[in-house]
């Protein structure tokens, strides 16, 4: 093929599926024959399957379009779909006489099903647990029209065959498909709490750890006795009676000797702060 030839029919229009009753093989048949006659690898055999891609990637969106508001972005789910669309075409014969469409379908939709599979879960469980979540969600619906009401995990069981437990872990692990995000606002109003900040708690923990590592050093500035009342009162949990008795003077100078260290100690803690 000729420069000015190859430039020619990449500048042809390339007519939307529509056009070709919604990509019916007997529309685009010329195509096919045509594309499988080229020997593979050849430019003009790859132009001729670049048109067919374009023609029928309404067909991919239409695909594609099924699967919305499942967790998945929409440009992603359009990416696979189009990923299927040109694998149908490389497998695709059309010296069997059979509807490119009828072999697209399923493949592109396959596609898309093993992304979910794949792919969709924020969390990897096992093969077994996610086709369980998919047939609880299935039985659900079926199980809440015909009963009028939710079914109970036994109800479920029964319906599947299996057991409660495998019914409470398929459900445990359909929770793990889409992870919400705690910076997600709680109401329509961008500007309205987080997720997180209603779940969130404050850790005390923390100030814990960093009242003690600054007690350190004040407790090494102290003198021994008073080190050592301290920590039969805080540590051994004695009471003042038994430090009087244990050091040899008053429970009221034990006392006197508490409250001087302790008010020294938080004067040391603040002026750190």
């Amino acid at each position: 093929m000729s420069l000015d030839a190859d430039i020619a029919r990449r500048r042809a229009p390339i007519e939307p599926i529509d056009r070709y009753d919604y990509g019916t093989y007997s529309s685009v048949e010329p195509l096919f024959l045509h594309c499988a006659a080229l020997p593979h690898g050849s430019a003009e055999r790859l132009l001729v399957r670049e048109r067919l891609i374009v023609i029928h990637l309404p067909l991919a969106r239409h695909i594609a379009r099924r699967f919305d508001r499942r967790g998945a972005e929409s440009d992603d789910l359009l990416q696979v779909a189009s990923l299927g669309l040109v694998k149908a075409l490389d497998r695709f014969d059309p010296a069997r006489g059979t509807e490119f469409l009828w072999f697209a379908v399923p493949t592109v939709t396959g596609e898309i099903r093993r992304h979910f599979r794949d792919q969709g879960w924020s969390v990897r469980v096992p093969r077994r647990l996610q086709e369980m979540s998919m047939a609880i969600n299935a039985a659900t619906v079926e199980l809440s029209q015909r009963n009028s009401r939710f079914p109970t995990s036994g109800d479920l069981a029964g319906y599947l065959r299996v057991s409660r437990q495998d019914v409470v872990d398929g459900m445990a692990a359909g929770n793990s498909y889409v992870a919400a995000s705690l910076d997600r606002p709680v109401g329509t109003d961008p500007d309205s709490v987080s997720v997180g900040e209603m779940i969130g708690v404050e850790e005390y923990g923390f100030a814990v750890v960093d009242n003690h590592q600054s007690l350190i050093p004040l407790m090494a500035q102290l003198p021994d006795r008073e080190r050592r009342i301290l920590g039969l009162r805080f540590v051994d949990d004695m009471t003042q009676t038994q430090i009087a008795e244990e050091i040899g003077v008053s429970q009221m100078h034990v006392s006197r000797l508490l409250t001087r260290t302790i008010a020294d100690l938080r004067t040391g803690l603040l002026e750190r702060t």
